[in-house]
């Protein structure tokens, strides 16, 4: 296990990691942290959007060229906590990934949510378990105004808040979405989709439902 947290260069990006009681334990690089199953801090920050009388929910598109979930649906903007980095630290994948500019501040917490998963990333099995913390933002400009990560966000869509709830409790099996991907000059291209619960990343039905609800008490 390394215990160094410094990063430069062409470094690996390294990673706190903790016990399942969360003590911390040191650090270690991504690939070791995702190999061994090790736990570490991610954020999640989920925008809405109010539109008349309609409450919406943000989602992204993951990149085609992801390591794991290649164009798979997901939290609008996430990441990592690298070592040493506070939530505060982390909420700047937020403007990386989608161009908002959201001060720390603004954020709404919604709590804490346990993630473990385990699959393959181009062939190299990994193993997946995050601590997260959850919060929510409600966004007043149009869908059109934010500029994507090409690296990273392929397309972001909105869909209605309620809708997503019934899709995720199992009481419908697809919800309308529409937004906008990324052409191949990365222009914006309207689209409207379709989506069910396992064009998603893989996490239990009830993490999606339950932050839903609990950004639905804020619109």
């Amino acid at each position: 296990m390394t215990t160094s947290a410094h990063v430069s260069g062409s470094e690996e990006e390294h990673f706190d990691i903790y016990d399942e009681a969360g003590v911390w334990l040191g650090t270690a690089p991504r690939s070791e942290v995702h190999a061994r199953g090790l736990w570490h801090r991610s954020i999640h920050c989920w925008l809405v959007r109010r539109e008349g009388s309609r409450k919406l929910v943000l989602f992204q598109q993951r990149s085609s060229d992801k390591d794991t979930f290649p164009s798979f649906y997901d939290i609008t903007a996430a990441g990592h906590l690298s070592a040493g980095e506070s939530m505060r630290d982390a909420a700047r994948e937020i403007e990386e990934e989608l161009g908002a500019s959201i001060p720390f501040e603004a954020l709404i917490p919604l709590g804490e949510a346990r993630h473990e998963a385990a699959g393959f990333a181009k062939g190299t099995a990994f193993v997946d378990c995050e601590v997260s913390g959850v919060y929510g933002f409600v966004y007043d400009a149009p869908l059109g105004s934010l500029t994507l990560q090409a690296e990273e966000v392929a397309g972001v869509y909105e869909a209605d808040l309620e809708e997503m709830i019934a899709l995720f409790d199992g009481k419908q099996d697809l919800a309308a979405a529409a937004g906008f991907r990324l052409g191949p000059d990365h222009q914006q291209l309207p689209s409207t989709v379709q989506v069910k619960t396992s064009d998603f990343v893989t996490r239990p039905l009830s993490y999606y439902s339950g932050v839903f609800r609990a950004l639905l008490l804020h619109l």
